[in-house]
């Protein structure tokens, strides 16, 4: 067991654990393309003046993948590389929405083509906005279903996925 002495200025383990955990939800949502959460968590974080925790704990984590992914010798040139390449503007996560076909996908799943919906999703590197015009699909679809069918429905999915959580009164003075 390694006994690490904590210093004055330093952060106590309990909240570079939180900052670790918060900057993880970031780069989540970055990797993911998912604009709306980066956004969010990242004001968050300004909010709190959390810049330079947050900083130094996304560079630990690059810095620990890049260790773990490439040889000593090789990856302060990936860093290099990737510095070189770093886009201009630097404001807000790259998402690709015009290679989300929603509609290619809904019509594949309808003629169960499997094959195709797994070639649709592999070749779509940003796969949330394809799930996201799935979701809409789906919702546009639901007002014309048959009377009852969607109640099977929710009940079928219900029972497949634990059924309904219990959810306790509230009362007054409890």
């Amino acid at each position: 067991m390694v006994v690490t002495e904590e210093l004055a200025d330093e952060l106590p383990l309990e909240a570079v654990e939180e900052a670790k955990a918060r900057a993880a939800t970031l780069l989540l949502a970055f990797r993911h393309g998912n604009q709306i959460a980066f956004d969010h968590e990242l004001d968050l974080l300004f909010a709190e003046h959390a810049e330079r925790e947050v900083t130094t704990l996304l560079a630990w984590i690059a810095a620990e993948a890049v260790r773990k992914a490439y040889a000593p010798e090789v990856g302060d040139r990936v860093l290099r590389a990737m510095a070189r390449r770093a886009p201009e503007d630097t404001g807000g996560v790259a998402v690709d929405e015009e290679t989300a076909s929603a509609a290619q996908l809904i019509e594949a799943v309808a003629a169960g083509e499997v094959a195709e919906v797994r070639g649709l999703v592999a070749a779509t590197p940003d796969t949330t906005f394809l799930l996201g015009g799935l979701l809409q699909g789906v919702a546009m679809m639901l007002p014309l279903l048959p009377d009852g069918e969607l109640a099977e429905i929710t009940a079928e999915l219900r029972r497949r996925h634990g059924g309904a959580a219990h959810v306790p009164e509230a009362r007054a003075g409890v």
